[in-house]
């Protein structure tokens, strides 16, 4: 395994919209899923897709921890071809970082329940329902498929920001950016 570099934003790999994955069996792709795994873990992120690894492929891999999902942890998933779809219309707005933007944040508005499926690790069929920072946190990474940064859903720019200087104004102390 081996640890990738992650593409910032202004890359054009990150602009464009990732092509479907055709042999989710093929060991160019598990090698690619274990190498974006070991990457979300070096960097520290919750999920991660593969263009912000330069693969345009829509693959995304993310977990959910319980202390940020209201006690509901979500293991490691691997999710390849990934469609979202809402449950309601219920958004809620909240702070958002991104690997892709190193120590920037800004408050981005999502659906907070939603169902999605796709193809797991080993080629299976998936589909689950999520909710708060879940949801979030899906929406975030397969936005990377479709060439959409998180700034792009912002509908007020004054939000974003340098995750200190946030922090700060927001005077909260645990405040950690959505990263």
């Amino acid at each position: 395994m081996s640890i990738l570099k992650i593409a910032r934003m202004g890359s054009p790999v990150l602009q464009g919209k990732a092509a479907p994955v055709e042999e989710p069996l093929s060991p160019e792709i598990q090698r690619l899923i274990d190498d974006m795994i070991e990457t979300m873990a070096d960097a520290g992120g919750v999920g991660l897709a593969a263009p912000q690894v330069f693969a345009s492929l829509r693959i995304v891999v993310f977990f959910v921890p319980a202390l940020r999902n209201g006690g509901a942890a979500v293991p490691l998933t691997v999710l390849i071809n990934p469609e979202l779809e809402p449950l309601d219309d219920t958004v809620q707005t909240d702070y958002e970082g991104c690997l892709s933007l190193p120590g920037m944040t800004g408050a981005v508005p999502r659906f907070t329940r939603l169902r999605y499926w796709g193809l797991d690790r080993q080629g299976q069929p998936l589909e689950r329902e999520a909710e708060g920072f879940h949801a979030r946190v899906l929406q975030h990474e397969c936005d990377h498929l479709d060439g959409v940064l998180y700034p792009m859903r912002m509908p007020d720019l004054g939000t974003f920001g340098f995750v200190e200087e946030t922090r700060k104004a927001l005077s909260d102390p645990d405040f950690d950016g959505g990263e």
